[in-house]
């Protein structure tokens, strides 16, 4: 079921005035809402339908998290085309200077997130006047995945922008930011609840229309990611005293023996491009493949898309695509050429290692008909998992399915969690079952298992099973509080294209040591609360 089609009237009042004056973006919406709407089970999960939806635009913009994650990392490069602006490069090198009048590229993923955070935050408040008539596990339930939600939406900020505002209810007040564990402590506090209250149904009994739901599984699996990157990033035994090791490990045991959810057999079959490409190899059309479809068992949570309207699409799909080239032989659309993948790192995989054709776009290797003269940062090779895709005759597959436009009807769904990181962070929490764990995800994708298993392994194997779905970059500055092994990673010195001509790469991840990888606060957001909100360091 994709939530999103479901048009209902909580949701346009919260939708409306992105363009508020007031730097949380929450005024107007107040304004707006009726508060005597939530007194029904039904108005309290159509407005659950809202938040779900606030989910999806906080990934709206070309500059949001599922792009910009993968440009910081050490997988890929800015990239766009060789007659634009920089501010892509800015971001992959670290550097305000590269690009100095971008100052706002986060400011709709920062209005964004405070509305989810709003429609959370009023949800919740409103829940005791709602007759829940008898059934209070739907009371629970929808308690538990708005507070989901705004854990979700916050953990983003607090890693990207570590000291944010942090309210708990609907407020238009201008507030100062707040120090990182008082968000961290809300956020464990959220999932706890949700961990703790949700129904616990297996995938396998999940029905249809249910998939997409936040469920008990997802839970646990972002609490054990919350856990790993705060312990990670700022040297700490725990979570705040409310997660310890232990309990990590035992949300993600819970899931590998009773949430029904389990590796795909074919890597190919992840990703919609992917199959197309296995389907040609195998002498088949782009059509006859073997895609596992969008809610298939490893997929514990994902964030929803479709093609109808504009603000149910997948907006930023299309700056994966290859530069203004389209490739009908194996269903690949035209795009922005952003984040142009390292040619170091599809060399790293072992040739036999599935996992590299099914998730980069190879430009000579697959026999692909490109020129680089429209292209900046080029390297040969694209990101397979999240490209736009084209039909037989080369026509954008969104707008034949109704999609207005390519660039926003693109309907590829955003994998927060697979069952292979399930695994892999069950592994690097010590797990008994680690050795089984990590040759599991090995042996799926064609590579010889291996004998033993360590931290700087399981890392490496992170990297190659889970590139392009924007884990990298926070892995980098998990490992190491210090964040000297993310700077080591991180820098480059090399060649690469720009039009036709051969340009010095050069990265400087000592750039980490002053900006903590933050990303930059919105220069809007700051003028916009009378210098309430500082920047951070290096920006």
């Amino acid at each position: 079921m994709k939530f999103y089609k479901i048009i209902i009237a909580i949701a346009t009042m919260l939708v409306a005035n992105s363009c508020s004056q007031d730097y949380l973006d929450t005024k107007p919406l107040t304004q707006k809402t009726d508060l005597s709407y939530y007194t029904t089970p039904t108005e309290a999960q159509e407005a659950l339908v809202g938040c779900y939806d606030g989910l999806q635009q906080n990934y709206a913009d070309v500059f949001s998290m599922p792009i910009c994650a993968v440009i910081l990392s050490d997988l890929t490069f800015g990239g766009t085309g060789a007659t634009d602006a920089d501010d892509f490069r800015m971001l992959d090198e670290y550097d305000i200077n590269v690009a100095p009048s971008y100052m706002n590229i986060y400011n709709n993923t920062w209005i964004n997130c405070y509305k989810t955070i709003f429609r959370s935050n009023m949800l919740i408040s409103r829940l005791d006047q709602v007759d829940w008539e008898d059934n209070p596990q739907q009371a629970k339930d929808i308690e538990a995945e708005a507070r989901f939600i705004r854990a979700f939406t916050y953990f983003d900020m607090v890693r990207m922008f570590e000291r944010i505002p942090l309210l708990t209810e609907p407020s238009s007040e201008n507030i100062p930011q707040s120090d990182p564990d008082e968000t961290y402590a809300l956020i464990a506090e959220d999932l706890l609840f949700a961990v703790n209250n949700m129904s616990a149904t297996a995938y396998n009994n999940i029905a249809s229309s249910e998939y997409g739901y936040i469920t008990k599984w997802a839970a646990e699996a972002l609490l054990a990611r919350v856990y790993l990157f705060y312990t990670g990033y700022y040297g700490k035994d725990d979570l705040l005293g409310m997660v310890t090791k232990a309990d990590a490990l035992s949300y993600v045991e819970d899931i590998i023996a009773n949430s029904g959810h389990g590796l795909v057999d074919n890597f190919y079959d992840l990703w919609p491009a992917a199959a197309q490409y296995q389907a040609v190899e195998n002498g088949n059309t782009i059509d006859n493949n073997t895609y596992a479809g969008e809610d298939n068992k490893e997929v514990v949570f994902s964030i929803k898309y479709t093609y109808t309207g504009i603000y149910d699409g997948n907006h930023w799909v299309i700056m994966n695509g290859m530069r203004l080239t389209t490739w009908p032989e194996r269903g690949y659309d035209t795009g922005w050429g952003a984040n142009t993948v390292s040619s170091e790192f599809y060399d790293s995989f072992d040739p036999n290692d599935d996992r590299r054709a099914a998730s980069i776009i190879a430009i000579e290797e697959e026999g692909i008909e490109f020129s680089p003269v429209q292209a900046k940062e080029y390297t040969g090779y694209y990101n397979k998992k999240y490209t736009p895709l084209c039909t037989a005759e080369g026509n954008s597959l969104a707008v034949s399915l109704g999609a207005g436009s390519n660039q926003t009807g693109q309907n590829q769904d955003y994998i927060v969690v697979r069952y292979a990181d399930v695994l892999l962070m069950a592994a690097e929490l010590g797990s008994s079952n680690a050795l089984s764990y990590v040759n599991q995800v090995r042996e799926r994708a064609h590579v010889s298992p291996v004998a033993s298993v360590n931290k700087d392994l399981i890392f490496n194997e992170r990297k190659l099973e889970l590139a392009f779905e924007g884990l990298r970059y926070w892995d980098l500055l998990r490992y190491d509080h210090t964040l000297a092994y993310a700077a080591e990673k991180l820098s480059y010195n090399g060649i690469l294209l720009n039009g036709d001509n051969e340009v010095a790469k050069v990265i400087n991840g000592d750039k980490l040591f002053e900006t903590k990888g933050l990303f930059q606060i919105p220069n809007n957001q700051i003028t916009l609360s009378d210098g309430v909100l500082t920047q951070n360091p290096g920006w």
